[in-house]
């Protein structure tokens, strides 16, 4: 049986997601699935994520943008941001990640 990481690294394998469809395909509120995608990231990096994947995996974010004015320059783009530095509004597109 696969943990809860192992199953969002292997949907990010397939193809990019947020972490709204990681948590809607797997069941999770959306807060715990960016708690994973920390770990993932970290596992993919060390290259001791327990899958039989290439060690030369990266994983890859889209930042999340603003839908306003294009901003995508925020400080941790493994999480959401409530609102956009710049010009302050709260259309921010959610990160989008891959496993590569």
């Amino acid at each position: 049986m696969e943990t809860t990481r192992q199953r969002i690294a292997d949907a990010l394998r397939e193809a990019p997601r947020t972490a709204s469809d990681l948590a809607e395909t797997l069941s999770l509120p959306t807060p715990t699935v960016y708690e994973h995608l920390e770990h993932v990231s970290q596992s993919v990096r060390e290259g001791n994520d327990g899958s039989e994947g290439d060690a030369d995996e990266e994983f890859l974010v889209a930042p999340p943008t603003c839908r306003e004015c294009g901003f995508d320059g925020f400080d941790d783009p493994v999480n959401e941001p409530s609102r956009c530095p710049e010009c302050k509004s709260e259309r921010i597109e959610e990160p989008a990640f891959v496993i590569r």
